[in-house]
């Protein structure tokens, strides 16, 4: 369950208490997030809306460590990450966070095979164990026979498809989607969306979600809307049916 009033379990998955996050330009304080408050479930999927400069992707990055607040908490399956070292961080998000983002950011000169299996270069795992991991991932978005193509051979549903891949081939804690239809037609952001629904149901992937677009925050089963860093006209803890 979802919940933005400050009562939820510090048991929730994710724990956001107090995120405040400030930037000076110019002699000129501006205040992207202030005093915002979220409780997040495991399984849960969660849609972030708000026009732009509303501070939605400065959310994201802040909940996958990329970013560190001016105030508050945050903690992500009993760690509290926003007074990690930087080191510890990097080792934080390869374990926990698969990122996905609205231009793929595939490496051209990778296959997918290549790209998926970049993130497991970082672990112990043998490179027979990162074979199985990455197949794994491209069978399970439907690429299986496409392992050995290059970004510029495959359509842009198809190298969202393989970022997908190379975000859940880790087993993260939970996935961090901006945009991720953004580049895309509808009948491939459809389509990815449809994939991404999979991941929750069938999986029990933890899903937060940028979006500008209605249709495909529909398919999250909460909506939360972010106006001047606060969250505003969010649901009473109730998810979608």
């Amino acid at each position: 369950m979802v919940r933005v009033d400050g009562n939820g379990g510090a048991a929730s998955l994710i724990h956001v208490r107090g995120l405040d996050k400030k930037y000076t330009r110019g002699g000129e304080e501006i205040h992207v997030l202030q005093g915002l408050n979220l409780d997040v479930d495991s399984g849960d999927f969660v849609a972030f809306m708000g026009p732009s400069g509303s501070g939605k992707t400065t959310l994201l990055n802040l909940l996958g460590g990329l970013d560190v607040p001016s105030a508050g908490t945050i903690t992500v399956a009993g760690d509290e990450i926003t007074h990690m070292s930087a080191s510890k961080l990097t080792g934080w998000r390869a374990r926990h966070v698969g990122f996905i983002f609205q231009m793929y950011n595939l490496i051209p000169v990778l296959t997918a095979f290549q790209n998926v299996e970049l993130p497991l270069l970082l672990t112990k795992l043998s490179k027979s164990e990162r074979k199985q991991h990455v197949e794994t991932a491209l069978q399970l978005v439907g690429l299986g026979d496409r392992m050995k193509h290059y970004p510029r051979q495959l359509s842009g549903g198809q190298e969202q498809r393989v970022a997908i891949a190379r975000a859940i081939v880790s087993d993260p804690t939970f996935l961090l989607c901006d945009e991720p239809t953004g580049d895309l037609d509808r009948k491939a952001a459809d389509e990815i969306m449809d994939l991404v629904g999979r991941l929750v149901k069938e999986y029990g992937k933890t899903v937060l979600m940028v979006t500008h677009d209605p249709a495909v925050a529909q398919q999250a089963q909460v909506t939360l809307r972010l106006e001047k860093g606060s969250l505003v006209g969010a649901p009473e803890g109730a998810a979608k049916p």
